[in-house]
Formats: structure tokens, sequence, C-alpha cells
């Protein structure tokens, strides 16, 4: 059968042109920054555009529920304040020392829940039930076994915490592909070597999630810790939010929130790097997705 030259010429300059196409540099640096952060600025925009209708409205009095201005005045002459930093300072070190002691205490866990199969059996669901558990549930006990004290949130912070980094691990455990096993068991990997080398990398974009989820639930069950644990000399962004509800200090209480939020999403946002990081490694999403 005769053979069309011209339209097998076509076929092979188009796969060229797709090649073509690969090998063109993405878009430049402030292109991709400014793509990823125009949709944050839109949506800032339109939660302070409905926050200020509501005042307008006047559905409460502006003692009760200020305007946006009102309420940057006062994070304005907050940030200049010693106090105000001392106060975050205190937060994010209780933050980082809970968050550790989860991630280590997450991975333990993880990992010998996926390596035996009993103790899968035995505790696999009482971990997601502690995932599911409020965490506001174990404060009555942390301050009845440890008082007023800041191991009563460090406790809670680490409960909240824990179940969701064990979790992400055992997801990512079972989603290593097979044949990765099967390779590193030719390859004469024991057990120990097997989870080091093999298991543990290949679930890492998981793993990532489950970090990034415990976190969240880290900084929730801290903020609620702090609102009702209050340590003498110690403030902090919890402390400060529940002595201005105390003192009627809308513009505060929503200051301290602004503060709160913001801390949130810059620490997940970090995550949110990492995650596109590994995630592109791993070959799970192409560069100028991962950018």
């Amino acid at each position: 059968m005769a053979v069309d030259a011209g339209r097998l010429d076509a076929e092979f300059a188009g796969l060229d042109a797709l090649q073509a196409d690969e090998a063109l540099p993405g878009p430049g640096l402030g292109r991709r920054a400014w793509s990823a952060l125009w949709p944050k600025l839109a949506a800032i925009a339109i939660v302070l555009a409905v926050w200020q209708a509501v005042v307008w409205a006047e559905l409460k009095p502006p003692w009760v529920l200020p305007g946006p201005a009102a309420v940057f005045d006062e994070l304005a002459a907050l940030v200049v304040k010693g106090s105000f930093w001392t106060a975050i300072g205190v937060t994010l070190r209780r933050a980082a020392v809970g968050y550790v002691l989860a991630v280590a205490i997450g991975v333990v866990i993880g990992v010998l829940v996926a390596r035996f199969k009993l103790l899968r059996t035995a505790v696999g669901s009482l971990i997601t039930g502690l995932q599911t558990m409020p965490s506001i549930a174990w404060f009555p006990l942390a301050i009845l076994l440890f008082g007023l004290k800041e191991s009563a949130i460090l406790f809670v912070v680490v409960l909240g915490a824990a179940p969701s980094i064990a979790n992400g691990l055992l997801t990512g455990v079972d989603s290593v592909p097979p044949a990765l096993v099967r390779c590193g068991r030719v390859l004469g990997a024991g057990s120990v070597n097997m989870y080091r080398f093999v298991i543990l990398p290949a679930s890492l974009p998981s793993f990532i999630g489950g970090l990034k989820q415990g976190w969240a639930f880290a900084w929730r069950s801290l903020m609620a810790g702090e609102i009702l644990v209050i340590i003498a000399r110690r403030p902090s962004l919890g402390a400060n939010l529940q002595f201005a509800r105390e003192l009627s200090d809308a513009r505060g209480l929503l200051a301290f929130m602004v503060v709160i939020l913001v801390v949130g999403i810059l620490v997940d946002s970090v995550f949110g790097r990492a995650e596109r990081a590994v995630r592109r490694r791993w070959g799970l999403v192409d560069a100028a997705e991962a950018a």
C-alpha cells in the first residue's frame, strides 16, 4: 500500500512543533508571582467589600461590628507595641514545640501501625476517631491532669495534630506501588532498609499532606487552648483575644483575629510550596503547575 509522503511529513512536523513548544521557556518570575497573587488579592478585596457592606447596612452597631478601616487602624496601633510582638512570639513558640512533638509521635505511630497488621487492626480506626474528635473536648481532661499550665495546652495541641500526621503517613504507605516494593526486595532491601529507602520516600507526597493537615489541627487547638488556659505574665494571641472580648473591645478583638488568620495562612502557604515541590519531584505535576 502506497504511503502518502505529504501526510507523513505533516505529522512529523506536528511532532516537531510539540517538542519546540515544550522547549520554550516558561513565563518569567514576575508573571508567575502575579498569577499566584492576584486571585488572593481579589478574594481579600471581596471579603473586605462584603464586610464593609454589612457595616453600612447597620445590622449591628459600630461598637459591636466596626468596619475594616477602624480595625486596621487598631491593628496599626498594636504593631508598634512591644507586647504585641511578645504575644506573637509566645504563641509561635508554643505552636512550634507542640507541632514538633506531634510530628515525632505521629511518625512513630504511623510507622508502627503500617508495619504491623495486627496493630493496624487494633488501633487503626482509633486514630481516625481521635482525628475527628474536637480538640476543645480534651481541655477538661488536660486541665485536670496538668492544671492551668502550658503543658495542658501542649497536651491538646499534640492530641489534635498527631492523629492527622499518622493518618497521612498511613495513606502514603498504602499508596506505594507494589512494583517499587518488589524492586526493593529484588535489590536485597531488608525490613528496615525497605522502609528507609523505598516505602517512606515513596509515601512522602501523601505524608506532606498529612503534615499540612496536622498543622491546621495544631493551630486550631492552640488558639482554643490559649483562650481557655491563660497563664500570668505570658501574653499570647489567644489570651489577648479573650481579654478583648471581656473588655468589649470589638476593634481589638477583630484585629487579633486578623493576625491569627494571617499567621495561619502564611504557615499554610509554606506547606503548600513544599507539597508542590515534592509532587513535582515525584512527577505528579508538571513544572509549570508546581511553580
